[in-house]
């Protein structure tokens, strides 16, 4: 789900940026225009780790523009879900149809299909819930999936998951993923 790689970018400044600041311009910039991207082979580019100094190229001017495009290597915290890996999300919502679930930046759609036959939804109360009453999915929940598939549309990634198998679903009673209680 979480890995490190090294990837490239290029940052393109204006004559006005150019100074003494300018590496720390140069990494601000590149942190603001990849952090929360999502690319396509790569997953979402969570966090810039470390831009080492000798990693900065020198520019390249634009005749035309007067601007100077450099090409810049970074190490990268990327999440990226993985076919048949198995995650804990927060519910965020739920109609007839399924419910959507949120890892992080990525959302997941769970089918009505892709949940244990005895589970129905309940218009009333907005949730699915088991036909013993015991599991009870709504918004908040803390759920554990399993991703079947996944699509990147622009600069997006969105999964379909299952909670059908065994040890999947609702995972904290109704408090959200991560609070102390």
């Amino acid at each position: 789900m979480f890995y490190v790689k090294t990837l490239e970018h290029e940052i393109i400044l204006q004559p006005q940026h150019f100074g003494p600041k300018l590496r720390a311009t140069i990494v601000r910039l590149l942190k603001e225009q990849v952090e929360g991207l999502a690319l396509a082979t790569y997953g979402y580019v969570v966090n810039v780790i470390e831009v080492p100094e000798d990693q900065i190229k020198s520019g390249i001017i634009e005749y035309d523009t007067g601007n100077v495009c450099f090409t810049v290597s970074y190490t990268a915290l990327l999440l990226r879900p993985f076919l048949n890996e198995v995650l804990d999300a927060v519910v965020g919502q739920c109609n007839p149809l399924g419910f959507f679930c949120f890892c992080g930046p990525l959302r997941i759609f769970i089918s009505k299909h892709s949940m244990p036959e005895d589970m129905t939804f309940d218009n009333e109360k907005d949730c699915w819930i088991s036909e013993d009453k015991e599991v009870v999915i709504n918004s908040g929940s803390g759920v554990r999936v399993k991703i079947k598939g996944r699509t990147v549309e622009n600069n997006n990634i969105t999964a379909i998951g299952s909670i059908k198998d065994n040890y999947l679903g609702v995972i904290d009673d109704g408090e959200t993923v991560g609070e102390n209680g």
